[in-house]
């Protein structure tokens, strides 16, 4: 299979994934360009010719080009997008032939653009997340460190600014614009008090939610038929613009050193991260998993440390929660997850 044909399968691919996430107009999208680009632009001339893993666990080539096409239609440049994007329906022609327009005016934003991993930092994944951090806060009635692998902008670092309905567990704020509910399978996570006492994560591109830029970019790869994680993401942002979580711009390789060198006592300190590990180059995994397991071996009853995983483990039923917990070091399966957290099948530790 030549360069193109292994570009076209990743769209047709990232298509079925849309599909399964509930956005049929990216999916449609997606196959569109499968089938019609080609090398008369240079917009498709680069994508066509690129030279790295164009798929959804490598450089998410079709959601760059999606992200890319979606910030000029959030951004009004572009009236001939506007005109065919949701909540219009029309042809896959005419649909077509906007995107081409626009990859003839807007050639220079949308090639910047696919230099950019797309960054979704999505909110529903904090459901998925909240009842570990209950777990842990119920186990050891200790305030909780928090600390996150690939952060973006922020969004999933503030979790206790939101208000959940998980089962019949109502938890967090109930005056926050932001409202969880995910489809909840399984049992009541413990109803714990939670203390934050800090937070902070880090991303090779953390994006700032008081920058009207950052905010477009971090909208524009919310799918354009999926109104509600919009309006999700817009409550979330106006929560961090008041006072946005602390990002650092590194690497996880060069952060987890400098934040897990020393144990913190009268605190449980929790690594996490969601859709983030995987991205990884595999060196660099068993580099930071040697780095994890070092600060487990420091742990104490006093000093807790805690690492909590949603990511993707080759099945088809969402990705897999699993936490593990030192002193002892024992990791479970907890759960599963739809990625974009519209349902939870909360297992709970054993």
């Amino acid at each position: 299979m030549d360069r193109e044909d292994v570009v076209r399968a990743s769209f047709e691919r990232q298509a079925l994934a849309c599909e399964d996430l509930g956005s049929p107009f990216t999916a449609r999208l997606c196959r569109l360009a499968a089938g019609r680009l080609d090398r008369a632009l240079p917009v498709g001339r680069v994508i066509l010719d690129w030279p790295y893993d164009p798929s959804g666990t490598g450089d998410a080539l079709a959601l760059r080009l999606a992200g890319g096409l979606h910030a000029l239609v959030l951004s009004q440049r572009d009236d001939g997008l506007v005109a065919v994007y949701p909540p219009h329906d029309v042809s896959d022609d005419r649909l077509w032939a906007a995107i081409e327009a626009a990859m003839v005016r807007h050639e220079a934003f949308l090639l910047t653009r696919l230099k950019s991993a797309p960054q979704t930092n999505e909110i529903r994944r904090s459901s998925a997340l909240l009842p570990a951090f209950l777990t842990l806060a119920h186990m050891f009635e200790k305030p909780l460190d928090l600390l996150e692998v690939g952060a973006s902008a922020g969004l999933n670092l503030q979790w206790d600014r939101y208000r959940y309905r998980l089962g019949d567990l109502d938890w967090g704020d109930p005056a926050s614009p932001v409202r969880l509910e995910p489809e909840w399978h399984g049992p009541r996570p413990p109803d714990a008090d939670v203390e934050v006492r800090d937070r902070r994560g880090c991303d090779l591109n953390p994006l700032d939610p008081t920058s009207a830029d950052d905010r477009l970019r971090l909208m524009s790869y919310v799918w354009a038929d999926q109104a509600d994680r919009m309006e999700r993401l817009r409550a979330a942002l106006s929560i961090a613009a008041s006072a946005p979580p602390p990002v650092d711009r590194l690497g996880a390789l060069s952060w987890l050193p400098w934040m897990l060198a020393e144990s913190r006592p009268g605190t449980v300190m929790v690594l996490y991260h969601t859709i983030a590990w995987q991205y990884l180059p595999p060196e660099d995994r068993a580099q930071g998993e040697a780095i994890i397991r070092e600060a487990g071996e420091r742990a104490t009853p006093d000093a807790p440390f805690a690492r909590l995983q949603m990511e993707a483990d080759g099945r088809r039923d969402g990705a897999a929660i699993t936490l593990q917990v030192w002193p002892k070091g024992e990791a479970q399966e907890v759960g599963r997850a739809d990625f974009h957290g519209r349902w939870v099948k909360w297992e709970g530790w054993r």
